[in-house]
């Protein structure tokens, strides 16, 4: 029922993960739907499948950033595609300007490389869903659950009927079953409500979950338990390069290095470095988390 695509970005495997979810006879619903530098790719691997593209007629969209859902609206021109977002989210797919504004700032000269093109998609193909809510698709029920932490527009989504949860990037990073480690981008991040978000997620006891970077976690209670404590031991290390006096541009590559040696210190393989950073990079992090603790701790940081 679930089938998981790679969509290659950058022709780099085990970065974006997309999920597809049979819901009936010709009824698909896709969770994410990457850049859309990889919109070509992930309908190829609908059809790898056996299935037809035209069929994904729902997208649940765990959050609007670029590399999660920034290709949503191909799949709402070319194939009439419905997309289901959190409330603070939606209103973004319908224009987009504030969210390219925002992520060229960001990323540059480098927008088009790395996410595409960005377009709008038309009011009565975005659906706004809030906590809680039940979204039936053919013979198949999915739960809404609010999980900002990440993104205050954060949603993940429970299936019952196959206990699981599509956790975008609540759940955090996670290479090859090494360790999850959280990303930490601006301007959203508050960990106080991360950590309530994945308390939610426990309380389910998911036989498994499917994050975005990458694939299925067969074992989501440790890696749950594991994500949540180094949330604080990152974010405290941050905050303690701050006191030391280092400015931003000073803490990134040295959050470089400790990044590479806490994964190496738990066993994971040289060759999945550089799958970890892409998916998850160490700059983003460090200006996530100063915002974080300027924004909502200003006295415990110069």
């Amino acid at each position: 029922m679930v089938h998981l695509i790679d969509a290659l970005h950058l022709g780099r495997p085990d970065v974006i993960c997309i999920a597809l979810v049979e819901c009936g006879r010709n009824e698909l619903l896709l969770v994410d739907s990457g850049p859309e530098s990889v919109f070509e790719v992930v309908v190829e691997g609908v059809r790898k499948l056996g299935f037809q593209p035209g069929h994904v007629r729902h997208l649940l969209a765990s959050h609007i950033h670029l590399d999660h859902t920034g290709g949503a609206w191909r799949w709402a021109k070319e194939f009439g595609t419905k997309i289901y977002a959190h409330p603070r989210g939606a209103a973004h797919l319908i224009d987009p300007s504030k969210l390219v504004g925002s992520a060229t700032r960001i990323y540059g000269n480098k927008m088009g490389v790395l996410w595409g093109a960005v377009g709008n998609i038309p009011e009565d193909q975005v659906i706004a869903v809030e906590d809680d809510a039940e979204l039936r698709f053919g013979s198949e029920r999915f739960r809404v659950l609010y999980t900002p932490g990440h993104a205050q527009h954060h949603s993940a989504y429970w299936l019952q009927s196959e206990r699981t949860v599509f956790a975008g990037d609540v759940a955090g990073v996670l290479i090859h079953g090494g360790p999850p480690i959280p990303p930490f981008p601006p301007p959203d991040i508050h960990l106080e409500s991360w950590k309530d978000s994945l308390a939610k997620i426990r309380l389910l006891k998911p036989f498994s979950l499917h994050i975005t970077h990458f694939g299925k976690v067969a074992d989501p209670i440790p890696a749950i338990d594991a994500l949540e404590k180094r949330i604080f031991d990152w974010a405290d290390w941050i905050k303690q390069r701050f006191l030391e006096g280092r400015s931003e541009a000073e803490t990134i590559p040295e959050f470089e290095r400790f990044t590479v040696q806490e994964l190496l210190s738990e066993g994971t393989p040289v060759e999945d470095l550089a799958t970890y950073e892409r998916a998850d990079p160490a700059s983003m992090s460090v200006a996530g988390l100063a915002r974080y603790w300027r924004k909502y701790h200003p006295e415990q940081v110069p």
